[in-house]
Formats: structure tokens, C-alpha cells, sequence
């Protein structure tokens, strides 16, 4: 059995559309990115287009503004595994007073954050750019301070330094998306 000629254009324009879909999320992607890395050297540009291209292009991003809600809920998803980690960390019988200090003081931080990004994605879907700035500015000082916190005693290793860390980059990508709407 032969495909029809019509069955075989649909298949080849959806094809089409599709693939020009994801090219110009990616175009998009690239460009925001290349962007926010001369605006900000804290920025790294791997890391922002590995964060923001899979999300976007699943998501079918089209424009700034919805790229700046796939950082948000990237922080938001982030803030939650962190804090999953610590309470996870938590739970282990004999932890040092300052480490375990420090876990505590991580969990209570994470779980402002999280609440901040909440709020923080409320405010930049209502186009309440200031807002939604100051929130997830505040969310990339919990992630701070939750590693400078290990910092303070000589010989301890934070566990959660790559969480941290990528945490601040996404609230970086996100501050610098919010800050193109001024």
C-alpha cells in the first residue's frame, strides 16, 4: 500500500514547521544567551544554553518573555531538589554540630527561596518586572549564603556546591532576562 501524495505533504510540513520550531527556539536560546554573557561575566554561557535550550524547545518558547518563565521554573525545580538534598543530609545518624548547623541553615534558607520564586514567577507573569527582580535577586542571596555558611569553619566541604552554584546561574540568567524588559 502506497502513502498518498497528500499524506506524504502533511508528514513533510509538519516535519518542516516542527524543525523550524525548534530552530528558532534555539536561535532564541543562543541569542538571549550571547546577551546576557557580555552583560554579566558571572554568566556562563554553556551553562545558560544547556539550561534554557531543552526546556524551551520543549515548551515551544517563542519570545523573551516565556524564556524568562523557563528560568524561573528552572530556579523552582532547582530550589526543590536542593532542599530534598539537604533534608536528605539531615537524616544521617552522627553529623558534626557545625555541619549539621549548616544543613539546617540551608534547609530554612531553601525553603524561603522556594517561596521567593513562587512569587517571583506570580510577579513576572504579570509583567511586574521590578517585582519579580527583587525576588529572584533575593533567591540567588539564599544560594550564597547557604555556601558561605559551610565556609566559615576551616576543613568543611559544602555538599551542596554544585547546587549552589547552579542555582546562582539560573537566578543570574533570570535576573538578566527580566532586567532586557527595562
Amino acid at each position: 500500500m502506497r502513502p498518498s501524495l497528500s499524506c506524504l505533504l502533511s508528514i513533510s510540513l509538519f516535519f518542516t514547521f516542527f524543525l523550524l520550531g525548534v530552530k528558532s527556539t534555539n536561535n532564541l536560546v543562543t541569542k538571549t544567551c550571547k546577551q546576557m554573557v557580555q552583560s554579566d561575566p558571572q554568566l556562563h554561557y554553556n551553562f545558560c544554553i544547556a539550561a534554557l535550550e531543552g526546556p524551551a524547545s520543549k515548551n515551544h518558547v517563542k519570545d523573551l518573555q516565556g524564556l524568562g518563565l523557563v528560568a524561573a521554573n528552572l530556579i523552582k525545580a532547582n530550589a526543590s531538589g536542593t532542599l530534598s538534598h539537604v533534608e536528605k543530609l539531615l537524616k544521617q545518624k552522627g553529623l558534626e554540630p557545625f555541619y549539621k548547623g549548616c544543613l539546617l541553615d540551608c534547609q530554612e534558607l531553601y525553603s524561603g527561596a522556594i517561596d521567593k520564586v513562587r512569587n517571583t514567577i506570580d510577579a513576572f507573569k504579570s509583567k511586574d518586572y521590578f517585582s519579580a527582580n527583587i525576588q529572584g535577586s533575593a533567591a540567588m542571596d539564599d544560594s550564597i549564603t547557604c555556601e558561605d555558611g559551610f565556609k566559615e569553619k576551616k576543613g568543611v566541604v559544602s555538599p551542596l556546591t554544585k547546587m549552589n552554584d547552579d542555582i546562582f546561574q539560573l537566578c543570574a540568567i533570570f535576573l538578566s532576562i527580566t532586567n532586557m524588559f527595562h
